[in-house]
């Protein structure tokens, strides 16, 4: 499959960058939904999600190039080759993080709720920007065989595609996904229907969620970044299961205290 999507002679467009932009543009929009009903101000929302792109897609960029950074002190120009791939999801999410502590400090938001909002969005965005990682044929699992391929019922341009380096490759991308969409359905759902959801318990189940998806989806990744013998984004999922765990115990030992309620905890806080 060709990795361009369109060529305009001074430009190419590549699938990659396209499915990333779609990730964006699906998650920020909601994420925007629910900031205005909140009662969050429209140009706080817009430069919240505008700062949090930029510093999430600059934070996605050094932390792959510092994990490979022999690579990268050898050909510096590939340093600002995003097109080609190369943006690493934890990196982003810690870089767009510290933006957003910032952020909410300053016009005194309770960050908490925010990234209950925020976190909808993210895991919807992410499952479509995986898509990229088909395209560039990157984030693939171990060698296996067609049969296999042909055996998980997979639509054939997804067969023909993961056929790199002259082996047929597990489709891992694929399994991060579709795990990202039943999570974001099921977020969606115990954001409408949980009569007593708490603060907190959204971002909870984010980060229990995509940690253990991310843990042992990167088990059989082929192409991860490595710190040591260590697959680092197994390392960091481990981190985030721990917290996400933390979070949601919490809430469920302090169910029965109204004053965290999603609903009723006003996002600005008090000055």
């Amino acid at each position: 499959m060709d990795k361009i999507a369109l060529d305009l002679g001074f430009i190419q467009i590549y699938w990659y960058s396209i499915a990333i932009f779609c990730g964006f543009l699906v998650g920020s929009i909601l994420i925007f939904c629910e900031a205005k009903k909140q009662k969050l101000a429209e140009d706080f929302i817009t430069n919240l999600i505008f700062y949090s792109i930029i510093f999430g897609l600059l934070g996605a960029r050094l932390y792959y190039v510092l994990f490979n950074l022999s690579y990268y002190l050898e050909n510096p120009l590939k340093i600002l080759a995003v097109w080609e791939g190369g943006l690493a999801i934890h990196g982003g999410l810690f870089a767009a993080l510290i933006f957003l502590i910032y952020y909410c400090k300053k016009y005194k938001v309770n960050i908490s709720k925010l990234l209950d909002i925020i976190v909808i969005g993210l895991i919807i965005g992410q499952a479509i920007g995986r898509w990229g990682n088909f395209f560039n044929q990157e984030a693939y699992g171990r060698i296996t065989s067609l049969a296999n391929l042909k055996a998980l019922h997979l639509p054939k341009f997804i067969i023909d595609n993961m056929f790199i380096l002259g082996k047929y490759r597990e489709p891992t991308f694929f399994y991060e996904s579709i795990s990202c969409f039943i999570g974001f359905s099921v977020m969606l759902f115990i954001r409408k229907f949980s009569k007593n959801l708490q603060v907190r318990t959204l971002t909870g189940f984010y980060l229990t969620w995509y940690g253990l998806t991310r843990f042992f989806i990167e088990y059989f990744r082929s192409d991860s970044l490595m710190l040591g013998p260590i697959k680092i984004a197994m390392l960091v999922s481990s981190i985030f299961v721990i917290i996400g765990i933390t979070l949601i115990v919490k809430n469920i030992i302090n169910k029965d205290k109204d004053k965290n309620n999603y609903q009723k905890t006003n996002i600005y806080l008090k000055k």
